[in-house]
């Protein structure tokens, strides 16, 4: 069994990243154009919006896990396991899924090929687990898109009481990875944008969720600008979010918001009805 890739890694199609076994295809320009669509391609292009792929290499010791929905093509002799053993198992995925905006089935991939996965003009970023520390990395909702097989994930509380976590804007429960390998995540922020803050049991306050990620050490609470409601309020400040430890931190200060969509950032076809059904139970 063997295969060829011709045409893939080309001028128009170039590797601007890799780590392990991943590596982010980045498509320069999109050459499908028309009359009507060669305008905004071009400023598009301009602006570095553009498509990237996700391309996943299993040599046959390594195995990743993705996002449920995102593989494109398959190459080679990889295998695919749900992980779901059963109807109870199904159903308690799904409920850890509602309240982290993940899917609730993430595939597993093994053997020896590679996996491509649909195009995205979001940006792509790859991350050693291990570089975030032993309390693993928290990501914002919604981000995950893959990650080797030597990476565990698991929801956890990263507020302390319904308040905090209605006030935060972050919500009660992200999705933390732990353990030792590389993530791929999504972002409507660019690496360049992104500022990395190293905190030496300090903490950082934020107007705002404009944190995209951080360690698992860092313990997140709502405080108040000012020493009184009062004096918040009349800041124009009012209240802020905390994260307090040791540990490190990414932040946007350039994005509105993480957790909404300002633009159809999806790179493929506009879903079918079929499609968009079972988005309600996977996406």
């Amino acid at each position: 069994m063997s295969y060829t890739i011709k045409n893939w890694e080309c001028e128009n199609r170039k590797v601007t990243l890799q780590k392990g076994a991943m590596k982010i295809i980045e498509h320069q320009r999109d050459l499908s154009v028309t009359k009507g669509s060669a305008h905004t391609e071009y400023y598009a292009d301009k602006m570095n919006v553009r498509k990237r792929q996700l391309q996943i290499d299993l040599n046959g010791t390594n195995t990743c896990k993705i996002q449920a929905g995102a593989m494109q093509m398959i190459l080679g002799g990889l295998e695919m396991d749900t992980g779901v053993k059963s109807a109870k198992g199904f159903l308690g995925a799904m409920a850890k899924a509602a309240v982290t905006k993940e899917t609730a089935v993430k595939p597993i991939y093994s053997g020896t090929g590679s996996l491509i996965l649909e195009p995205t003009y979001k940006h792509i970023l790859l991350q050693d687990v291990a570089d975030w520390g032993a309390d693993g990395l928290v990501i914002e909702d919604g981000m995950f898109l893959a990650s080797d097989g030597t990476v565990t994930h698991e929801v956890v509380e990263i507020a302390d009481d319904f308040a905090t976590a209605m006030l935060s804007g972050e919500g009660i429960y992200n999705l933390c990875f732990k353990g030792s390998g590389i993530v791929a995540l999504e972002s409507y922020v660019p690496l360049e944008e992104l500022v990395e803050i190293d905190l030496q049991d300090d903490c950082i306050k934020l107007d705002g969720n404009l944190a995209v990620c951080w360690s698992g050490s860092l313990k997140l609470t709502v405080e108040k600008a000012a020493k009184t409601y009062v004096g918040s309020m009349a800041s124009g400040e009012g209240l802020l979010n905390v994260y307090r430890g040791t540990g490190k931190i990414w932040v946007s200060p350039v994005a509105g918001t993480l957790n909404s969509d300002p633009q159809n950032m999806k790179g493929g076809e506009t879903p079918t009805s079929t499609t968009s059904t079972l988005g309600g139970l996977f996406g």
